[in-house]
């Protein structure tokens, strides 16, 4: 089913107009007709009254026409226009010469004198008349004589007429066709533009660069307005909530961690190693938790939800500036090679935290160097981030984005940082593929 409203509006203009004039076609054709029919009525009465009177009677009482109608329609055989006298009570009769051998079969029903009477006869070469019949009451030399007097036309003249007039109104039906569609797309896209307004309205807040609709709309949208509003306050005012509960709720479990780390070095100064490092253990997987939860509230909860978008260049210069001050990174050389008008439909602070993670790796694992580069591929941005550092064997590659995952125990961290960036990742809908570098090392490609 169509689901578009102006898809909707212009199929059923588009059917409502071809409808309304072929009903006006019809409507001015049989006006047309009407109109014809009574002018040929008044053509036919004219006929008649005119032969009514030029009609004489000789001494003898025969009846004659001296003047007879002038149409030269009325001297050529068959020439669609005729009439006739007929004289009962003598059984005589006087016929136009475009009768031709033909009498017109004038019915025998009884008549008011002086009334036209109007019927449809055959006539000469199996055509179809239209008749118009009189009875008058004439003074005769021997007494008052009833004479019949019928002209009669071609039924095609009208058939013919309507004909070419309902061919000839339709290249104007057309026309006033496509000035009705016209206009009723005119006015559809007058009348939706508030709807679009809506549309661009939610475009924006969905951009990030408005948080609510905003502007003058009709009447009847600002009760949908209103409520939208309403949905997206409600909304903004549920995450605030848990974010800050889920915030509370990791910062109160900070404390306790806290205490159980003190009181495990305490057992291991007291020579109660294992149960020492089993606490500090179990203290350091809750603290990866924490830290992850907190990290975890502080993103987005879609990619619609985020703040505005990111500048990839300015991420990498605030987190490369950080690094370097700790005493692993500024032992490295960094290479740097982000073009600065590039921005991407993340977080700034999403897309600040994934780099803070894979590049804090890349510092832990790097020898000598660290290189950065974003590039365009397939209209996608792809940033690329290697160090030189021993890289990882098949099995680690594969599970080195899993919580938890550490691949050397030996080295500090809590194997949660890639865990983090696979959930940011996950939320922007972006691909993260970790390789080792031929040279070695470890390369991680973001498709942002």
């Amino acid at each position: 089913m169509m689901q578009s409203i102006r898809g909707r509006f212009l199929l059923v203009s588009l059917i409502s107009v071809l409808v309304a004039l072929a009903m006006a076609n019809l409507v001015l054709v049989l006006l047309f007709t009407r109109n014809l029919e009574a002018r040929i009525d008044a053509e036919l009465s004219g006929h008649i009254n005119n032969i009514a009177g030029a009609l004489r009677f000789a001494e003898d009482g025969r009846l004659d026409l001296p003047d007879r109608p002038v149409d030269r329609r009325f001297d050529e055989p068959y020439g669609g226009l005729y009439w006739q006298v007929e004289d009962d009570e003598r059984a005589s009769e006087l016929r136009s010469a475009s009768l031709w051998d033909f009498t017109l079969p004038l019915p025998d029903d009884a008549q008011e004198t002086g009334t036209i009477h109007r019927y449809k006869l055959p006539g000469p070469e199996g055509t179809d008349l239209i008749v118009q019949e009189r009875k008058i009451i004439f003074a005769a030399p021997v007494g008052e004589r009833a004479i019949r007097i019928a002209a009669a036309i071609d039924a095609s003249v009208v058939s013919d007429a309507s004909r070419a007039f309902a061919f000839d109104i339709i290249p104007y039906m057309l026309a006033l066709a496509v000035f009705l569609i016209a206009a009723s797309l005119a006015q559809l896209t007058f009348g939706l533009k508030p709807i679009s307004s809506v549309a661009t309205g939610l475009d924006r807040i969905r951009e990030r660069k408005a948080e609510r609709l905003e502007g003058r709309f009709p009447q009847e949208l600002k009760g949908v307005v209103g409520a939208v509003n309403q949905l997206l306050d409600a909304q903004a005012q549920l995450i605030e909530k848990a974010k800050s509960r889920a915030a509370n709720l990791a910062h109160g479990l900070k404390t306790p961690l806290t205490v159980l780390s003190n009181d495990a070095a305490t057992l291991r100064e007291r020579g109660e190693v294992a149960i020492a490092d089993e606490l500090a253990h179990l203290a350091g997987v809750m603290q990866a938790h924490v830290e992850r939860e907190l990290t975890l509230s502080r993103i987005a909860a879609n990619a619609s939800l985020r703040r505005s978008d990111a500048n990839i260049a300015e991420a990498v210069d605030l987190i490369v500036k950080t690094l370097r001050r700790t005493p692993r990174g500024e032992g490295l050389k960094w290479h740097i090679a982000v073009p600065t008008e590039l921005v991407v439909g993340v977080d700034p602070h999403d897309l600040q935290e994934l780099l803070g993670n894979v590049l804090d790796n890349a510092v832990k694992w790097s020898r000598t160097e660290i290189s950065i580069q974003a590039i365009r591929q397939e209209q996608r941005t792809v940033l690329i981030i290697e160090d030189d550092g021993p890289g990882a064997d098949p099995a680690g590659l594969r599970t080195m984005m899993e919580r938890g995952t550490r691949l050397d125990l030996q080295t500090p961290g809590t194997g949660i940082g890639l865990a983090i960036v696979r959930d940011i990742a996950a939320v922007y809908d972006l691909s993260v593929e970790i390789t080792n570098r031929p040279v070695g090392g470890l390369r991680i490609s973001i498709r942002l």
